[in-house]
């Protein structure tokens, strides 16, 4: 397993960074995926230095249709075969629906959905061929129940969920399997993009770091577990969606997604992130 090849899109920050990290740390060789050439480079050093495994990198924008297929010429063109996929990258806009520019719409389906349905399309065949293979996709608890201010949003990580479960039952009996990786409020990137470092989702207790979104992603892919539910709290609010109906569910998203006052914006990004990697430095 460790001498398998992961290629993990939107590599240069967040959840995706960390994957790598700990994809590298269990002897995985990489393929990075990212819009970003410069920040692709330097994570290529550090995982290098850090980890000693083999990485290439990739730089495309999947948000364009035809980015899938260079990155799939790319990687035939390297000479390396894919055992692990990691369809990471994907982003999100807060405001109501008929406010958001319907670019920003299409530009999350592009992302969130098509990307990552080109993407498997292309690399999939290949593990069915072999007989051999995973596929993680980060989708999101949001993806369980609606959300108001983020509709959008939570429609691509409900496709993403549905299509993965499906998935998963095309492909029994072929030696390829599926896991969908469902975080709660991360500490990310995503809360700064999305005009939402401001909201209760983020500025209450309940963040988690990447790192340890990723290491439970890691942990429940290898596993072969369909869905990965990060924190004891996300786990509740997933198991809450069994008792309460919908509309209950969309009302206490958006409140969610509500800006608190200015006085009690007392997080920042990073903030989460830097603190965990502070503590495992110090295990160390």
């Amino acid at each position: 397993m460790k001498s398998q090849t992961a290629l993990i899109t939107g590599a240069s920050s967040g959840i995706g960074l960390h994957l790598a990290h700990e994809f590298a740390g269990h002897g995985h060789p990489l393929i990075l995926v990212a819009p970003s050439s410069a920040e692709l480079e330097g994570l290529k050093m550090e995982i290098k230095t850090n980890h000693g495994v083999k990485v290439e990198v990739i730089p495309k924008d999947l948000e364009r249709p035809e980015a899938a297929r260079e990155v799939y010429v790319a990687v035939e063109q390297l000479g390396e075969s894919v055992e692990i996929l990691v369809n990471n990258a994907g982003h999100g806009m807060r405001g109501k629906a008929w406010e958001i520019p319907i670019e920003e719409d299409i530009s999350m389906v592009r992302l969130n959905i098509e990307a990552v349905l080109r993407l498997t399309k292309l690399f999939i065949q290949p593990m069915i061929e072999r007989g051999s293979g995973k596929i993680l996709n980060t989708a999101s608890i949001a993806g369980f129940e609606p959300g108001p201010m983020l509709a959008v949003y939570h429609a691509t990580k409900a496709f993403v969920l549905s299509w993965s479960e499906a998935l998963t039952i095309e492909l029994e009996d072929s030696g390829v399997g599926v896991t969908a990786l469902c975080p709660g409020a991360t500490d990310t990137d995503f809360f700064p993009k999305a005009d939402m470092v401001a909201v209760k989702a983020f500025q209450g207790s309940n963040v988690m770091a990447p790192q340890e979104v990723a290491k439970a992603g890691y942990d429940g892919l290898m596993k072969g577990e369909l869905f990965v539910v990060p924190g004891g709290m996300n786990k509740m609010l997933v198991a809450a969606r069994r008792i309460l109906p919908e509309s209950t569910q969309a009302k206490l998203n958006q409140r969610f997604y509500e800006y608190v006052p200015e006085e009690k914006v007392k997080r920042q990004r990073g903030d989460v992130e830097l603190a965990a990697e502070k503590e495992a430095v110090e295990k160390k």
